[in-house]
């Protein structure tokens, strides 16, 4: 268990040590223009941890570029926050941030969903040869959107999430359209290799994209069938189990997400499904992955807030 008194936690210059050592292997990059070849800022006069590129002359520190950029809140809270939010299986709310890290509720909320964009996974389509992705889809929250039905579950939000066997990778998606054969063809020729199984259950969605792939095999909930009785590799178990902690989570610890940020609820849960300690993370390592994702993904409270209009 990670000692939250540690050093990177308490310390905003060993917090900043600690990214540099992982957003800087090999030693400062300047953001601005790629180069390598940098000159460490010393004196009083300068901010701690600025750095100048001999370049083009332009100074930055660790955080330019990244979602932590321009944040008031010390960066060992940064760090606090990141490793809490990795370390909790089903989530931490913002209230809780709130308490801990002694900073406003509205700061909480906004670092918890800087966090999330961090934690967005960028890989490539999933599968391959011989490896099985299971494929589904729940519901979860009003769609304000929807045209409203006598049917409950038509007026909630559709997710469609996909998880590889083979590395544990998991992956959602909110369909803000009809979810039909066309949406989810869309989702599966995007982010599953055509060489993979798929394995569903018998949605009729799921069969015409199927026959792209190498095989696919479908189990029939409708009949009581949760695995093939002919086959015990086929079912959607896997999938069933990601949708288990992500409402769990959803309900128990955030209770209320609004339609506009429920993709980055899913990204969130994605990314601790994926890097959990059956794939070989433990906390620390969970919370180093989410800060190398930082780069590249700014994240505005006024973009946040118009959203929430």
């Amino acid at each position: 268990m990670t000692n939250l008194t540690a050093p990177r936690f308490t310390d905003a210059d060993k917090a900043r040590e600690h990214l540099e050592a992982l957003r800087w292997p090999n030693g400062p990059f300047c953001p601005h223009c790629g180069s390598f070849d940098a000159t460490r800022l010393q004196g009083s006069k300068a901010r701690p941890g600025t750095v100048q590129c001999n370049d083009c002359r332009q100074q930055f520190t660790v955080t330019v570029g990244t979602v932590f950029e321009r944040s008031k809140v010390p960066l060992n809270k940064w760090l606090l926050a990141t490793h809490l939010l990795c370390a909790s299986k089903k989530g931490i709310s913002s209230h809780q941030i709130h308490r801990m890290l002694g900073v406003t509720y509205k700061t909480a909320w906004f670092m918890t969903h800087r966090i999330r964009e961090a934690m967005k996974q960028d890989g490539g389509p999933m599968g391959g040869p011989g490896v099985t992705v299971e494929a589904d889809e729940t519901y979860f929250g009003k769609d304000k959107n929807a045209a409203r039905s006598r049917t409950p579950i038509r007026n909630m939000n559709k997710i469609v999430s996909l998880v590889d066997r083979s590395t544990g990778r998991a992956t959602s998606f909110v369909v803000t359209a009809a979810l039909n054969a066309n949406t989810v063809s869309d989702i599966l020729y995007t982010n599953v290799h055509r060489t993979s199984t798929l394995q569903t259950d018998e949605a009729h969605h799921y069969k015409r994209p199927g026959r792209e792939f190498a095989a696919h095999y479908s189990v029939n909930h409708g009949a009581g069938e949760y695995v093939r009785r002919d086959d015990a590799t086929i079912h959607t178990n896997t999938i069933e189990g990601f949708f288990g902690i992500f409402k769990r989570g959803m309900k128990g610890i955030y209770q209320h997400c609004g339609q506009q940020h429920l993709h980055r609820y899913l990204a969130e849960f994605d990314f601790r499904y994926t890097n959990r300690i059956a794939n070989g993370f433990n906390d620390d390592d969970r919370a180093a992955e989410a800060l190398k994702g930082i780069v590249g993904k700014r994240l505005t409270y006024r973009r946040i807030s118009q959203l929430a209009a």
